[in-house]
């Protein structure tokens, strides 16, 4: 069986002002995370995380904490997720946490639409695999800005090369 793997790093250090206590808790799960100086270095050794579990009072005290007047990604991913326990999953203590439904770039949108400093935020992935598969090797690149969210992958990179140098008929 072949792994597949996406290290992933944002570039630039993201202050600790710039976001709001649940954006850098959701984002402490999906990657992982240093202090630099003022801010924190999200990076991802394997893949970023799509799945994965919180203590329901961490994320309870991290949307209290953040602005709640913020109609932000996080807020409505945590406020939909807490409202959407029923039964049993109200007594839990930890919570699982489905990214799938949530983009970590959306997330990362709001920090820079908010941000008095950056103007963008840029994120690289390798693509690897355990074995010489061919779909198993590539990266891609994301740039995100206020208002867009744009990303290549080098198969897309590859593909418009082709199309380049490799004339194409329709007949």
């Amino acid at each position: 069986m072949a792994d597949y793997y996406s290290p992933t790093v944002i570039q630039q250090t993201i202050s600790e002002a710039d976001m709001t206590p649940l954006e850098r808790l959701l984002l402490s799960h999906i990657f992982d995370s240093q202090r630099d100086g003022e801010g924190w270095y999200f990076f991802s050794e394997v893949a970023p995380v799509d799945m994965t579990a919180i203590g329901r009072g961490a994320l309870e005290a991290a949307l209290a904490a953040s602005e709640p007047d913020v109609d932000s990604t996080a807020n409505v991913f945590a406020r939909k997720l807490l409202a959407g326990l029923k039964g049993e999953e109200l007594q839990d203590e930890t919570l699982a946490l489905d990214f799938s439904e949530t983009s970590w770039e959306s997330i990362l949108q709001d920090i820079v639409r908010r941000s008095p400093m950056l103007r963008y935020v840029s994120v690289v992935s390798s693509f690897t695999c355990s074995r010489m598969r061919a779909d198993g090797f590539g990266g891609a690149v994301v740039v995100i800005s206020a208002d867009a969210i744009l990303g290549k992958s080098t198969t897309d990179l590859l593909e418009e090369f082709i199309d380049q140098v490799v004339p194409w008929s329709d007949g």
